[in-house]
């Protein structure tokens, strides 16, 4: 028994001699957590170099764009061809994937040699053997008659312009076939197959054996948006923000960028790290000066190291009693396989006795410990670096993604990571220890590189059958120059339609006289009460008037109209409005005063003075009965006297639409037109008294209320309503009315986006088919979730933010295909908007004889003032269409208030004027 621990406690003793021994030797082979994060660091510097568009030609990391945009979803299906060209063997596999929903993969694939000849000759030999190859492959596999897409696994560093196109860079690992650097692969790859007649092929994506790997994983785990090669070379790559890549047009969405890390350092980044043993590997390889990353870390090199440290250490009298084999001083007879083996756990010192025997070597029990060692320490190296660089990547995730805790799953293959026992175990604890923000699965590819070049090829099927799908969708909403000029006619003729006696009637744009017959000319002065009435929101104000200074000071509450009062009756609405003047004038202190008031009463009405409207019909929500067809100032005024406590005189019946005009008109004398782009949408304009037939008189001018909400109610625009313009007209408190109205203004546009949103998810393009409870509800998707959305300030991330508070779980191509959606919409609406003011101010231009117009346009509503693009768009709209007249826009400044208030002064002025006449 005794002299079994003593045994035991010799050969722990040799043990930790030894290890001394090879870790004082080694020394600066071991890292600590402090340089490890200082290569972090380090690494993170280089991504930034490579993705900027100045630094990127001088980087070591090249961060080359894949052109990879989207990861599966689960949706893919089909057939496919993968080709996997970049290591010793060249594979040819056929990919089924199978139907929607079940993730599941069938594939059958056959090995090809890649002679020393061929991956060293001439390029065009390369190809022409590949070709080959896979020609021989669909022989054996009867696909010849089948047409099929064909994912291409090229391994090597490509700069890619395209999916399907891809220029070499320099060749790596043992290739170096001529003539092919700085030509298209896949042009050269098809100019072969053309030599078989026979065979029907199309490259769909190039794709490097990274990408391939994080595919195949992202395949099984929608998390997986990193990949990462531990083979014979080692590479990573993973999913970056568009906005973050220079080299590339776009900022939405993202794309797979493929580090080629493997040449980190080669700018002499790494020179504190790198040993003399490094330094006579890299002069001994086929590429000295390159790829110098690699070299500390990939299978094509460990065993080679071993092996230099191993000759130095028994030149040094440190193992082997000095001596030395001709096979220990033979380049590549220490294969990466070897270190794998001699670091097995409980077999490792048999078995590197035995490698170190066919080595020609005699070892000691302490002379295998030692070697042991030295495998331990130079793979070791490999697995810290390789967690530093990537640890790099996953700091770059999270603060993409600006989340305290990244949840990400790395997809990794390669043989070092797969056949050396202690491998991934040491990187999954390095890296947990420098990122311990990040909760990192690691998931090993199966068949990775080359199922994964069939998974890109798949995506890119699905992808593009979906955008064919969504584009078509899209398409409808996109509305060509003559469509724009078509709707300009219509609109004018109905404008046309609308002041002519015979026509009024049956005309959508109903051209109501508003009896407002001048503009504030600066002479306007005194106190007067506006009363603002178009929404949800009921305001009183107080308005003061100074002559000559165009100065206005206001004073104004707000008060909430209930739903029930809404939809009540007239009564009790008209009731509730004198009740808000009371508590105004209460809170004013002006109970008793006698004060003019304008009314602005944001719906279409019939006047017959400026004092006088019949409503002809409610929007916006309104229900409230006993009210279409009667005199609103008169409903008024008997409230009033219901209440008998103020004396207010009602000067003015004004439109939203017209305060807002006379708003801009108090500062521009040439403002003539007043627009709304709000909730609702509705036009106003000076119209020459001779072209008004409904009207006695042909001096002067009066202002016109279109209610152009109606154009289109006869069918006129119907080439040009979608099947979701229905479903919102079918599903508002007035179908069949106000089209023009539901296409163009903010009470609408959310709710047509909805509906998109929900036939695109019903046909799988979007959410992963899932329509949520929220996304059914009507009205949920707000106008002002359109601005928010389409801001160009918004990045991606807060795009899913607002998408989730409606419970949506969006990817980020979800994302880009909603900001389309938005985009398409808003677009169409402005447009629309652009073509009906593009007739009214040619309309002016041909009725006043002019060659050119000058005019302003007073703008009023919340789509025009806070949607990013609206204003934009509406105005570049009007000059195509009317390119003889020159239109300013100008911002009203509460037209429903301070202009109610003008009309009450400028109607007091022209009664004062006529008084005197």
């Amino acid at each position: 028994m005794f002299a079994v621990h003593l045994m035991a406690f010799y050969f722990s003793k040799l043990k930790e001699d030894q290890i001394k021994k090879v870790d004082r030797f080694l020394y600066h082979m071991r890292l600590s957590d402090d340089t490890l994060l200082d290569i972090m660091r380090r690494f993170q510097a280089e991504m930034e170099k490579g993705l900027a568009k100045d630094t990127n030609p001088t980087a070591a990391v090249k961060m080359l764009p894949t052109f990879v945009r989207a990861i599966p979803d689960g949706s893919e299906k089909g057939e496919f061809l993968s080709l996997d060209l970049g290591g010793s063997k060249f594979r040819v596999l056929k990919v089924q994937v199978a139907e929607e929903g079940k993730r599941h993969v069938q594939m059958e694939s056959q090995f090809y040699p890649t002679p020393s000849e061929v991956i060293r000759g001439n390029g065009t030999e390369l190809f022409e053997y590949v070709a080959d190859c896979l020609a021989d492959f669909m022989k054996t596999k009867d696909l010849k008659h089948k047409k099929l897409p064909l994912g291409l696994t090229f391994s090597f560093p490509c700069r890619q312009t395209k999916l399907e196109e891809g220029v070499l860079i320099s060749w790596t690992k043992k290739f170096k076939a001529r003539g092919v650097q700085d030509t298209d692969v896949v042009s050269r790859l098809t100019k072969a197959m053309r030599r078989h007649k026979d065979m029907d092929v199309d490259i769909l994506a190039l794709v490097n054996d990274t990408v391939g790997t994080m595919m195949t994983c992202a395949y099984d785990d929608p998390h997986c948006e990193v990949g990462v090669i531990i083979g014979t070379g080692t590479n990573a790559c993973y999913m970056e923000d568009m906005s973050n890549i220079d080299l590339v047009e776009g900022d939405e969405g993202r794309m797979c960028i493929n580090t080629e890390w493997g040449a980190f350092g080669d700018d002499g980044a790494l020179e504190d790290i790198r040993t003399e043993f490094d330094r006579e590997l890299d002069l001994g390889s086929l590429n000295p000066g390159k790829q110098l990353f690699e070299k500390m870390i990939s299978g094509l090199y460990l065993g080679e190291l071993v092996r230099l440290i191993l000759l130095k250490m028994a030149k040094a009298g440190l193992l082997f009693g000095g001596e030395k084999s001709s096979a220990l001083h033979t380049k590549g007879k220490i294969e990466t396989r070897h270190v794998a083996a001699m670091e097995k756990y409980k077999e490792g010192l048999a078995n590197t006795r035995e490698i170190l025997v066919d080595l020609g070597l005699e070892p000691s029990e302490a002379d295998c410990v030692a070697v042991q060692h030295v495998c331990t320490i130079v793979s070791f190296r490999s697995a810290n670096l390789c967690a530093a660089a990537l640890a790099a990547i996953l700091t770059r995730l999270q603060e993409n993604k600006r989340v305290e805790r990244l949840r990400t799953t790395v997809g990794v293959d390669g043989t070092l990571y797969k056949i050396h026992p202690q491998y991934p175990k040491r990187l999954h604890k390095v890296v947990r220890k420098l990122v311990p923000s990040c909760d990192v699965r690691f998931l090993l590819s199966e068949s990775g590189s080359t199922k994964g070049a069939a998974m890109v090829t798949a995506v890119a099927s699905r992808v593009q059958a979906q955008r064919k799908q969504i584009d078509k969708v899209l398409a409808l909403f996109r509305l060509t120059r003559e469509q724009l000029v078509d709707v300009q006619a219509k609109m004018r003729a109905e404008l046309e339609y609308g002041l002519k006696k015979k026509s009024h009637a049956l005309a959508t744009v109903r051209m109501l006289p508003t009896y407002v017959c001048g503009l504030p000319d600066g002479t306007e002065k005194g106190k007067f009460l506006a009363l603002d009435l178009g929404g949800t929101n009921f305001r009183v104000l107080l308005v003061k008037i100074r002559s000559g200074r165009r100065s206005v000071r206001m004073y104004n509450k707000i008060f909430a109209i209930p739903l029930g009062i809404m939809q009540g009756t007239g009564e009790e609405l008209f009731d509730h409005i004198v009740q808000c003047i009371a508590d105004f004038l209460d809170y004013m202190g002006l109970k008793g005063a006698p004060l003019p008031l304008g009314f602005t009463f944001s719906f279409p009405c019939r006047q017959m003075s400026i004092d006088k409207g019949a409503l002809i019909g409610w929007t916006k929500g309104f229900k409230a009965t006993d009210c279409e067809g009667e005199d609103v100032v008169d409903m008024l005024r008997e409230a009033i006297k219901r209440r008998n406590e103020f004396d207010l005189d009602i000067v003015a019946l004004v439109n939203d639409t017209v305060g807002t005009m006379m708003t801009c008109g108090y500062e521009d004398p040439n403002c003539e037109i007043g627009l709304i782009a709000g909730t609702g949408s509705n036009l106003c304009y000076m119209e020459d008294m001779r072209n008004i037939e409904v009207v006695e008189g042909d001096e002067g001018k009066m202002c016109i209320n279109t209610e152009w909400g109606g154009f289109g109610d006869n069918g006129c625009i119907e080439d040009i309503w979608t099947q979701y313009d229905m479903e919102v007209d079918e599903g508002s408190l007035n179908p069949g009315k106000q089209r023009y109205e539901k296409m163009t203004s903010g009470m609408y546009l959310g709710e047509i986006v909805r509906q998109i949103l929900i036939d695109l998810t019903k046909q799988g393009l979007l959410f992963r088919g899932q329509i949520s409870e929220r996304l059914r509800t009507r009205g949920i998707f707000e106008t002002k979730f359109l601005s928010q959305i389409e801001s160009d300030r918004l990045a991606l991330l807060q795009v899913r933010r607002i998408l989730q508070e409606l419970g949506l779980d969006s990817t980020c191509e979800d994302s880009i295909v909603v900001k389309e959606v938005c985009g398409a919409v808003s677009r169409r609406a402005a447009q629309l908007c652009g073509a009906g003011l593009a007739a009214v101010v040619e309309k002016r231009r041909e009725d006043q004889g002019l060659e050119r117009l000058k005019i302003t346009v007073g703008v009023d509503g919340t789509l025009y003032k806070l949607h990013p693009h609206f204003s934009r768009i509406l105005q570049e709209t009007v000059k195509e269409l009317a390119p003889r007249c020159d239109v300013t826009f100008m911002l009203s400044e509460d037209g429903s208030g301070k202009g109610a208030a003008l009309i009450t002064a400028v109607a007091k002025r022209i009664q004062q004027a006529w008084k005197e006449n």
